[in-house]
């Protein structure tokens, strides 16, 4: 689509694949669903189009020509905030880990469901505007406050996390799990809860997803990630915030 032809108030999607019958199914559906479409098909092309035009979300395809999608999730990711949703074959187990752990918010598997993937699209899309507009996603209210627990620091309007007065970088993602955990300290929340509360939908037991995101919060803030003192893990259960 040509940029002057775009409408603004259109959410923008970079699609990123170098199969042209996969990208012509994805520009007809997106573009019927309201969507403005930009494409790149190689990985080179996407980190230029993605960083030059800054559109509202990623598809990305993990096999690219020139440079493969996870380098290219790693290169978006270190400039952009903004929610990328992986496009990786079904056999491609660890490349779906990988993804997760370069910072995608999202994947979904080839021969995908037209459906399903719109519905991964709207979902990412609404959980990132509430962020962005401090939306509390189980209230519906505009959050303005900062949660302090113990060495933990949660600042909601700056989108900042302080460990022990040091500033964390982490994703938008990232940060949502680890506020989602530090509203109610102490408390265990299941893996199943902070699909549906965090990610927006129900991933069918497949749960890896926050275990990946948890790990990645963990090498962030803890000391010492095999023993825990701010993210804690209950065996068989889920997740919680020590509440000291």
């Amino acid at each position: 689509m040509d940029e002057n032809e775009m409408n603004k108030d259109k959410k923008t999607i970079l699609i990123v694949d170098d199969e042209k019958p996969i990208v012509d199914i994805l520009v007809y559906n997106l573009q019927k669903e309201g969507y403005n479409t930009i494409e790149a098909n190689d990985g080179v092309t996407a980190v230029d189009i993605a960083l030059s035009q800054k559109p509202d979300l990623v598809l990305l395809d993990i096999m690219l020509p020139k440079m493969d999608g996870l380098t290219v999730c790693k290169k978006i990711r270190t400039s952009l905030n903004i929610p990328i949703l992986m496009l990786t074959a079904r056999d491609e187990e660890i490349d779906k880990i990988v993804g997760l752990e370069l910072g995608a918010d999202d994947y979904v598997t080839k021969p995908f469901s037209v459906r399903e993937l719109m519905a991964r699209i709207k979902a990412n899309l609404r959980k990132f505007e509430a962020s962005s507009a401090n939306i509390d996603n189980t209230t519906g209210k505009k959050e303005t406050k900062k949660i302090k627990i113990g060495d933990l620091t949660i600042d909601y309007d700056k989108f900042e996390v302080k460990v022990k007065d040091e500033v964390i970088d982490l994703t938008l993602r990232e940060f949502e799990v680890l506020k989602y955990l530090a509203n109610q300290p102490g408390q265990v929340v299941t893996r199943e809860m902070l699909l549906e509360k965090v990610w927006g939908y129900e991933y069918y037991g497949d749960i890896r997803t926050v275990d990946v995101t948890v790990r990645r919060i963990r090498e962030k803030i803890e000391k010492d990630t095999s023993a825990p003192k701010i993210l804690i893990t209950k065996r068989g259960v889920g997740y919680y915030i020590a509440s000291k």
